[in-house]
């Protein structure tokens, strides 16, 4: 275990205020436009992803569309 910090009322040196530089919590919320379809995959994609999404607690799905959106940054580029 470490060794036990202890505090000394000592005076602190001079301070300053640091403008908040945190963006407001409805910034972070990031919302996507999403459009619904229906695609049919190899029961052996949906099981992976859905193993790989419980070994890091989210959704497959998320998994999925993550995977689709990397390739279109990359190919989106060179078309």
């Amino acid at each position: 275990m470490k060794k036990k910090i202890e505090y000394t009322d000592e005076p602190m040196g001079e301070t300053r205020v640091v403008k908040d530089f945190l963006p407001p919590p409805e910034k972070l919320v990031l919302k996507e436009s999403n459009v619904k379809i229906t695609i049919s995959l190899s029961k052996a994609s949906v099981d992976f992803f859905k193993k790989e999404a419980k070994k890091h607690h989210t959704s497959y799905q998320k998994m999925i569309r993550r995977v689709i959106d990397v390739y279109t940054e990359k190919y989106k580029k060179t078309a």
